[in-house]
């Protein structure tokens, strides 16, 4: 058991990192944990009005300005708080004593109690919490009596050495205390923080706070990001940054955001994709590159579509798209070890394992395989096709080839079944117009997407090089616009001049990293791993 020197000192009683919010206590009674008070049988909570407790806290704050800086900017912190319990979490009481181990913290507090001679409280930083302690024999009167009129939520410096309470809670004993920002709107309802989850996406900030899951989703998405980086950096990949506003959009099928600038007097437009940039550092000899990239679509909002996104895209001189499936599965391997420590994922109940080969199936066969009533008769047939399209209420566009068709009922059927990871290939050339023809079958190019848990993940080729053909492609997607697809391709004058200098054989693939993070996170909406998700103005 550790008490304090002085005899006055009442017993200490370990807090809880449970990552709830303890109300303050004015008891006198020293025997308190910082812990979730037992369920207690069904009464109404009182409503707490929200604005006077704002008002009572910017009438601490008046006070606190009337007495100097109210936002102190000089403390400065020597340890954080997981990094103490990592430390020296181990070490006996006495030993720990003996140690005289000095220690500045700071962060927001989360869990308070008051009592008489002496308080606990909670505070948290961005590694983790850790217990302090605050009494008139270790902090002085006046430092105990301020410390009283703080709020759960205030951010605080402590300075002071450690120790361990009777139940071995690692705590600081503060020897100084200072109240560095005051926090003027109250925290979410103790135990449970945000409940509306609408309200976690607009009050992010808040959403961060009161929960650990969210913070570990984004530092898991920032060990997946990062492992994906060192993976291409160590094979040699260059790492690039292109232009984000494009005079012609490209790269992709995707209806873009317009903007104006001022100074040149020109529409430009907001990235879809940075694949035909990309590809012009290829054509100067960068042979293997890459960017992590934002992107901007201006489409629908679903649980799997942002209007901003990010993604990886990547090209690799002298490779096919057999060459690129295969790095790709390396790719997402390296993010799930960095981020899970395993290759094994668990989603919404169910296992994906990404260790193994992924499936290959061509479109045909993924519709026959998860929908084995569509016959090839129906495969084959233009108007039989149709039909079915019109049936599930498939858009169908006048200019669609039997590919084209094929693939609307594909998307509309299989695709949402491919939960194990499953590459598509052999894309029609129709709907690929920056792909390479396959030398055997022109129809067709070497294309594939790959689906994991119903969603497409990555999408790659062999690169089209061929500058003639491109400009072929090019006009197509032209005359498609001019017929009323908004999401057909521009003609790029200067993308074809760079190919006409010449684009070696070359592999390229994006990958979403957002449904990366999803099925790695176990999320099921965009949303939950985007730290800003797009929405509508409150």
């Amino acid at each position: 058991m550790v008490t304090s020197s002085h005899s006055s000192q009442p017993a200490l009683n370990p807090g809880s990192n449970s990552g709830t919010i303890a109300m303050e206590n004015t008891s006198n009674h020293a025997n308190h944990e910082l812990t979730q008070p037992p369920a207690q049988p069904s009464t109404p909570t009182p409503v707490v009005d929200d604005n006077q407790i704002i008002a009572e806290r910017r009438s601490k704050l008046a006070a606190l300005r009337q007495q100097g800086p109210a936002f102190p900017n000089d403390f400065k912190r020597t340890h954080y708080a997981a990094d103490l319990a990592q430390t020296h979490g181990a070490l006996e009481p006495q030993a720990l004593i003996d140690a005289a181990i000095a220690v500045s913290v700071a962060g927001r507090i989360m869990l308070k109690r008051v009592m008489g001679k002496a308080s606990f409280a909670t505070i948290q930083d961005m590694s983790g919490r850790i217990q302090i302690f605050v009494s008139t024999d270790d902090t002085g009167q006046a430092a105990l009596q301020a410390f009283k009129h703080y709020d759960i939520g205030d951010i605080i410096g402590v300075s002071g050495h450690l120790f361990k309470t009777q139940k071995g809670e690692l705590t600081i004993r503060v020897t100084t205390l200072r109240l560095l920002t005051k926090s003027l709107r109250p925290l979410p309802e103790k135990f449970h923080g945000l409940t509306d989850q609408e309200q976690k996406y607009r009050q992010r900030y808040v959403d961060l706070i009161m929960s650990e899951e969210t913070r570990r989703t984004f530092k898991l998405r920032a060990q997946a990001i990062q492992a994906i980086r060192e993976l291409l950096i160590h094979d040699d990949f260059f790492e690039a940054e292109t232009p984000m506003m494009h005079p012609i959009p490209g790269g992709a099928t995707a209806r873009p955001f317009m903007t104006h600038h001022n100074a040149l007097d020109m529409q430009l437009y907001l990235r879809i994709a940075p694949e035909l940039y990309l590809k012009r550092l290829v054509v100067g000899g960068f042979e293997k590159v890459f960017e992590i990239n934002r992107n901007f679509r201006n489409e629908g909002i679903s649980t799997r579509h942002n209007p901003e996104f990010t993604m990886i895209e990547f090209y690799m001189a002298y490779a096919n798209h057999e060459d690129l499936m295969v790095y790709v599965e390396n790719i997402l391997r390296a993010a799930a070890r960095a981020a899970l420590g395993t290759e094994v994922v668990q989603y919404q109940g169910r296992t994906i394992d990404l260790s193994k080969p992924f499936a290959r199936l061509t479109i045909p066969q993924a519709i026959q395989t998860y929908c084995p009533e569509i016959t090839d008769e129906i495969l084959h047939n233009r108007e039989q096709l149709i039909q079915k399209l019109h049936a599930l209420k498939a858009p169908v566009r006048e200019h669609d080839g039997l590919a084209a068709l094929q693939l609307t009922l594909f998307e509309h059927t299989a695709e949402s079944l491919l939960f194990e990871p499953t590459y598509i290939i052999d894309y029609p050339a129709e709907v690929s117009p920056l792909a390479r023809r396959n030398d055997q079958h022109p129809e067709i190019t070497e294309r594939f997407e790959l689906f994991i848990a119903g969603r497409e993940i990555a999408n790659g080729f062999s690169e089209l090089n061929d500058p003639e053909d491109q400009a072929e492609r090019f006009m197509a997607q032209a005359r498609q616009k001019d017929a009323g697809d908004h999401e057909a391709m521009h003609y790029d004058a200067d993308y074809i001049r760079a190919l006409e200098y010449g684009l070696p054989p070359c592999g390229g693939a994006g990958i979403g990293i957002d449904r990366v993070v999803m099925m790695l996170t176990d999320s099921a909406s965009i949303r939950d791993v985007i730290l800003f998700p797009q929405m509508r103005p409150e």
